[in-house]
């Protein structure tokens, strides 16, 4: 079985300041990932994670996402990928020390964009680690782009191409940042209440009430999210994607197919 698993970049940085990684949460969540493949000896995993106060600074600031044209200065570019890399460094130093067998791959070297969609992405290697058992960890990267010169692939974009691929269909997706799709947004309004699933009697309603991100993100907020794992349900038979907060125990619940966990399950039926 093969599980994709993102850590959220408001969950493993303090986005609120420049490249603060939460060593406590990284080490929790490595913990807790290495207790479920330990219970579970026909788990595979693929680990993304964002880039929170690392990558999404930089990539603000040079307007990466824009998209930069041949001429321009293309410094951003480099620095934004080399902020990605030292958080990704972080994530997989402390996967390796809770003993999981974790192999760094940097998207970048191989992404190819059009129009700040993903188009091409060389997988041989990653396909290789997880047959070997290992657990490929990779992140938000920044991306060429025929069209507009430059991108920011973000780690759902590249999980959600993953999920689409005969050899990596996965059984679930957990993604660990906001506790839950709500209502509302529960910072601003208390009344908020969590959507504990996801499915197609309620997904207009949804979309329709989910907002942006906090702090800095150059990858759409709340709302992109929820339409693209929509989208992927709907086209990967019998996934499910879990939203969970960081809360002790929630990731290895969700790993075990929980669906009673606190968060919110989106079903495609």
């Amino acid at each position: 079985m093969i599980v994709f698993i993102k850590f959220g970049g408001s969950v493993i940085t303090d986005k609120q300041q420049q490249e603060r990684a939460d060593i406590d949460t990284i080490r929790r969540l490595a913990e807790e990932l290495r207790q479920a493949l330990d219970a579970a000896r026909d788990l595979r995993v693929v680990v993304g994670h964002g880039s929170g106060s690392f990558g999404h600074v930089y990539a603000q600031k040079y307007g990466i996402h824009r998209g930069l044209a041949p001429d321009d200065d293309w410094m951003g570019f480099a620095l934004t990928s080399g902020a990605a890399l030292r958080l990704n460094r972080i994530v997989v130093d402390e996967l390796l020390a809770a003993g999981i067998p974790a192999l760094a791959l940097q998207p970048s070297t191989t992404l190819l964009a059009r129009g700040g969609r993903l188009v091409h992405w060389e997988t041989g290697a990653l396909e290789r680690a997880l047959e070997r058992r290992m657990v490929p960890v990779i992140h938000g990267d920044v991306a060429f782009d025929d069209v507009q010169g430059s991108a920011i692939i973000s780690t759902e974009q590249l999980l959600a191409h993953l999920a689409t691929l005969p050899a990596l269909r996965p059984a679930r997706i957990v993604l660990v940042g906001e506790a839950g799709v709500y209502t509302a947004d529960p910072r601003i309004n208390p009344q908020a209440e969590r959507i504990a699933r996801i499915d197609p009697r309620n997904i207009a309603d949804v979309l329709a009430g989910a907002g942006g991100s906090h702090g800095v993100d150059v990858t759409g907020g709340m709302r992109s999210k929820v339409e693209l794992m929509w989208q992927l349900v709907q086209t990967v038979p019998g996934l499910q994607v879990y939203l969970i907060g960081p809360k002790p125990g929630l990731l290895e619940r969700a790993l075990r197919g929980d669906d009673t966990v606190e968060g919110t399950v989106i079903a495609g039926r």
